[in-house]
């Protein structure tokens, strides 16, 4: 039978004013490996735990370690990452081995000399929880803790769980891809300076590429995000790293930690690092700020208590990977006759190849630079889609 007409015109008025309400609800809140205790508490009961943590592994407003104590979950140890358990080191910073004062567990140290534990101490564990926030850049560390955890927890036969994190750079994939001989603690996989991947997407990609020893045989799970799309914005609430105290700073990180391996500071050791970019000798700017020492985010810095002058970026919109600001520094450098490469070999482990500092200085542009990247950052698109746990961007 035929409805009427104008009970159609109601009808449909109701489903589109429907659709539109619908739109406007506001998305639902990002949730993260660690707070879906639904999906991995069960995996935890009788396992003897140990955690892969800093001050980012956040249950809501309570750190995992205390929210896994609170479910009767038996940590036993807690392996310390760069910065520390606490998030309270100096970048490169000696961790130690020592004891939690506040619930007396076992912290191991994996940054410096010993970067992957002993064997008979994974052999006291059953599982290695990690939960750490990364920012998805190739460069910062973490990256490299987890796979030099991942292949402990293989050779040892210990189940490894990521907890997921957004990735606050989720939508950019660019860089050069790190070459083999380029390879270090700076940069482990032949992925791009900006891989667009999560945490445990890139577990993923390790195990499945064969990245680590024994990659075939590690029992990996990884608890992903819900409400997750890498397009999408996530300040994060704590800060990852002692250096990167805000949005502002994860989003300037990529482009700006080339300049680690020249003469210029990029702000450490000021309340705003990797948000400026300054030198005593040659002026980048009318920005004057001045590096002073601060233990736990900069022990003697670089230009340290130098007046400089340089360019405030607090406020700047660059994005991604940038190498206007770098190569526009480079050429002042050259034309005062200052060397600006002067850690060049530090510069080429950044990048994961010297083509980009070479490129440089021949006089190339950042687009020419970046037309080069093109087929090998497709192909890469390619090789990590098998192991995507988010809609591709």
């Amino acid at each position: 039978m035929n409805m009427p007409f104008s009970i159609k015109v109601v009808l449909l008025t109701f489903i589109i004013a429907m659709t539109a309400c619908s739109s406007l609800r506001p998305p639902q809140a990002i949730q993260v490996g660690a707070q879906r205790g639904d999906l991995f508490l069960p995996l935890l009961q009788n396992k003897k735990v140990a955690l892969v943590v800093n001050q980012s592994s956040r249950v809501n407003n309570q750190h995992l370690l205390d929210y896994l104590l609170l479910q009767q979950v038996n940590v036993v140890r807690i392996f310390a990452p760069e910065h520390g358990f606490r998030g309270d080191h100096d970048a490169g910073a000696y961790v130690q081995n020592t004891i939690d004062t506040v619930t007396g567990i076992a912290i191991t140290s994996i940054y410096g000399k010993n970067k992957k534990p002993a064997k008979p101490i994974m052999d006291e564990v059953d599982v290695v929880i990690f939960d750490i926030q990364d920012v998805g850049v190739r460069f910062y560390t973490y990256i490299s803790s987890m796979h030099y955890m991942m292949e402990a927890a293989a050779e040892s036969n210990t189940q490894f769980i990521v907890f997921d994190r957004p990735n606050p750079n989720g939508k950019f994939v660019d860089g050069p891809i790190l070459e083999p001989d380029f390879r270090s603690f700076v940069g482990m996989h032949p992925i791009p300076v900006l891989h667009g991947m999560t945490i445990a997407e890139l577990a993923l990609m390790i195990k499945g590429e064969a990245w680590i020893n024994k990659a075939a045989s590690l029992d990996l799970i990884t608890i992903a995000n819900n409400h997750y799309g890498r397009e999408l914005p996530y300040p994060l609430p704590v800060a990852p790293s002692p250096n990167l105290p805000n949005s502002q700073a994860i989003q300037l990180y990529p482009s700006l930690c080339f300049f680690e391996a020249t003469p210029v500071s990029i702000g450490r050791g000021t309340d705003f690092p990797f948000q400026v970019v300054g030198h005593d000798m040659i002026s980048l700017g009318d920005f004057a700020f001045t590096p002073v020492s601060k233990p736990g985010s900069a022990m003697h810095p670089k230009l340290e208590n130098q007046l400089l002058f340089g360019t405030d970026l607090r406020q700047s919109n660059i994005e991604g990977l940038n190498l206007n600001l770098f190569i526009q520094t480079y050429r002042q450098f050259k034309n005062a006759g200052y060397d600006f490469f002067e850690r060049a070999n530090f510069m080429d482990k950044l990048a994961g190849t010297d083509s980009l500092r070479l490129a440089i200085e021949q006089g190339q542009s950042a687009e020419q630079i970046k037309v080069a990247w093109q087929t090998n950052l497709q192909a890469f698109k390619q090789q990590r889609k098998p192991y995507l746990l988010y809609p591709d961007y």
